[in-house]
């Protein structure tokens, strides 16, 4: 029986596959990454997978390896046995942030996503900030949101938790869910149909691993105990997976993110912060900055009580930190074009003394 349907495969894919087809290479999804390789969901078996080196070295960004979520071509192999990765197909969505620590490289979090689940809990950790660097993270990937309000058993007054998650994300689904008590499951779980994928993200110890395991029906993620003086769980997840839900969805599992970077394109602010844009609208310049132009409307809702103080403050502050970090990949771009360069006029002088009369 062939998966690829039930994880996904479509016409368009089918078409962009045909001419790897003609290579005898066949399709597959990548349900896991680890640092050594993946794993990859053929149309009847699981395959362990490495990438090829041809494929490694025609990378231009790391955008460009395979990521969970990802659809490639592979070699064709024999259940059980190891493949190779030739091709990643065309995304139709790619969620990224800059990784980890100084450096400004964007790092691929999953790939041909439909629906993102920002996970939060209602306790300690519920921090708007955070959120709207999440709604930010996955509106410029052109994915759809939904706030979910995990660990609402240990909270006493959840739909007041609910009203600010709702003013931070204006527009966006707000689901509170108990995973150990069952409490919002459905109407979660009706966000996400069969052959749809999903992407659970959230800080570590906001109840994700809880979450799957209930859904799943199967201890498949390892949880640990809340610590009691701050309600927070303990980071236990340490790779990326794509799970097959019982009704047919598909979910990928990340693990707790330290850093909520964006990825320095700023296409997915506006839609984050729509309030801020609506109010924008009406402003005197069109690149009104929102700081000290006359006739801006944004300030001016602020001082009429219409939008909050730390919406702007928020909107302001995530729109410089992608402004500098743009800058910083441009420099980086140019360095490297440049290396790149130097290294294809190398390698003409030495054809050249190799072969004079060439």
């Amino acid at each position: 029986m062939d998966r690829l349907p039930s994880l996904g495969w479509d016409a368009a894919l089918e078409a962009a596959s045909l001419p790897h087809r003609a290579e005898g290479l066949v399709p597959g999804r990548v349900i896991e990454a680890q640092k050594d390789g993946y794993t990859v969901a053929l149309a009847r078996n699981d395959h362990p997978a490495r990438l090829a080196g041809r494929l490694r070295h025609a990378l231009s960004s790391r955008l460009d390896l395979p990521t969970v979520g990802d659809f490639v071509a592979v070699d064709a192999v024999a259940a059980g046995e190891a493949t190779t990765v030739r091709a990643v197909l065309p995304r139709r969505s790619l969620l990224a942030r800059k990784a980890a620590g100084r450096t400004s490289e964007p790092q691929a979090l999953a790939a041909n996503v439909d629906v993102a689940l920002l996970a939060t809990a209602a306790s300690a950790d519920f921090a708007p900030r955070r959120l709207e660097r999440y709604l930010a993270l996955v509106r410029e990937a052109g994915v759809d949101p939904v706030v979910v309000l995990t660990k609402a058993d240990l909270h006493p007054a959840v739909a007041d938790l609910r009203r600010r998650a709702m003013a931070v994300a204006p527009g966006v689904p707000v689901v509170a869910v108990s995973a150990l008590g069952g409490t919002g499951l459905e109407d979660l779980a009706a966000c996400l149909g069969p052959a749809m994928t999903g992407v659970l993200i959230g800080s570590s110890g906001v109840g994700k691993s809880t979450l799957v395991n209930r859904w799943m029906g199967a201890p498949v993620q390892a949880v640990r105990e809340i610590r009691a003086h701050d309600e927070r769980g303990v980071h236990t997840t340490t790779a990326r997976r794509l799970l097959r839900l019982p009704w047919g969805a598909l979910l990928i599992d990340t693990p707790g993110l330290r850093e909520v970077a964006l990825a320095g394109t700023p296409g997915g602010l506006g839609s984050a912060f729509s309030d801020v844009e609506a109010f924008a609208a009406a402003c005197r310049f069109r690149d009104c900055a929102h700081v000290t132009e006359p006739g801006c409307a944004v300030r001016s809702a602020v001082e009429e009580g219409a939008l909050a103080p730390d919406r702007l403050d928020a909107f302001l502050r995530l729109g410089r930190e992608m402004a500098f970090l743009a800058r910083k990949e441009d420099v980086h771009q140019r360095l490297a074009e440049q290396r790149r360069w130097k290294e294809v006029s190398k390698a003409a002088r030495r054809r050249r003394r190799a072969d004079p009369d060439a």
